[in-house]
């Protein structure tokens, strides 16, 4: 019998899958829960979904029959026009996630090397093992900041072609100071700056206006929080005015839908209610925090993105996951090099928060 895995690229047999959340409706199966039921804390999505504008457009849409604008035109203009930044820096993509994998696309050979500073964003190193590179880990310090100093050795040393950095950083939250950005731009290697949760952390934090003038930065945004568009997947990086060009020829076609292309214009045109929504969130974050510190067994990080990581003192968190889960609250569960024995907890509503709370009173 012929093995078809023979035909397959050597390296992929022994590399790990990503490991997404669960899907909803199975977990609500496995629970014997009715969805509407379970309260979601563990993908740091939006509670409050779409603007209502996004609903009656798509309801309203008569264009699926017909192949998407592949260039994107009339979303990457309206982002030009919200960032105040030309329109040729900007590449929209299916979530921030294809941005990353068009990014390794164009620059990556095979043994090149990929800085990453974990614990972070799995998809970085993920992407990093499907285009045969050498992941080179720079640890962040226990209280999950950057190691700068480390980070310049290993540029130093290794010559990394991309440096890839989060920021609010998943999972633990925290803002890297501006001035160690700048400090890090000095160096000979792409910064990839992903800020799929800086709308959380306050105006003026984005270092997005800084790509049209500075040629080793990239910077990564999504619709999945801000605008709780998550489930339609579509994103935006904006991208050194020489690079662009070469990573238009390597972008599929047509991988932003009419839908998600409709669904991200008709967010920003309501920008400043949605703004509104997520400020709720930051309100609500705060007093999520101030209970979770009430909770003898959990030690809380303060957080600038819309999730709270918590180290779990005196028992496992992965049990501590399983009983919030059969009351109906699903959390993420960590325990890797750096995240031994943690949850992390999104933000939800205010409902969300009361029902979390008293559950983990509950089971203390």
């Amino acid at each position: 019998m012929f093995d078809v895995t023979t035909l397959m690229r050597g390296h992929i047999e022994d590399m790990p899958a990503y490991e997404p959340v669960q899907a909803f409706e199975q977990m609500a199966r496995q629970l014997h829960c009715p969805v509407e039921k379970i309260i979601k804390l563990d993908a740091n999505e939006n509670p409050y979904g779409a603007h209502p504008a996004v609903g009656r457009a798509l309801a309203a849409l008569n264009g699926a029959h017909v192949y998407p604008d592949s260039g994107c035109t009339a979303l990457r203009e309206a982002l030009a026009a919200a960032h105040g930044i030309p329109v040729e820096n900007i590449i929209a993509g299916a979530g921030s996630d294809e941005l990353i994998d068009l990014i390794m696309r164009l620059l990556v050979d095979p043994d090149d090397v990929i800085l990453n500073c974990p614990p972070t964003f799995g998809m970085y190193a993920f992407d990093a093992g499907l285009y045969r590179a050498r992941l080179v880990q720079v640890a962040r310090r226990p209280d999950f900041s950057l190691d700068l100093e480390a980070i310049e050795n290993a540029v130093a040393q290794e010559k990394p072609k991309i440096l890839f950095l989060a920021s609010p950083n998943n999972p633990d939250g925290s803002l890297i100071p501006a001035a160690a950005i700048e400090r890090l731009l000095k160096l000979p290697v792409l910064v990839v700056l992903d800020e799929a949760y800086i709308e959380f952390a306050g105006a003026g934090r984005s270092f997005i206006g800084r790509v049209p003038e500075q040629d080793n930065l990239v910077v990564l945004r999504t619709f999945s929080k801000w605008a709780g568009l998550a489930g339609l997947r579509v994103g935006y990086g904006a991208f050194p005015a020489a690079l662009a060009p070469h990573l238009w020829k390597v972008k599929q076609p047509y991988t932003v839908s009419v839908a998600a292309s409709t669904a991200a214009l008709v967010s920003l045109q309501h920008a400043d209610e949605l703004n509104q929504t997520g400020q709720r969130l930051v309100a609500e974050r705060e007093r999520l925090l101030a209970g979770l510190r009430q909770i003898s067994y959990l030690s809380p990080l303060p957080s600038q993105a819309n999730f709270i990581l918590c180290k779990v003192e005196d028992r496992a968190a992965l049990e501590l996951k399983h009983s919030l889960a059969w009351m109906g609250i699903l959390v993420r569960y960590f325990n890797q090099a750096g995240l031994k024995n943690f949850i992390r907890i999104s933000v939800g509503r205010p409902q969300d928060t009361d029902a979390l709370l008293e559950a983990l009173r509950y089971v203390a």
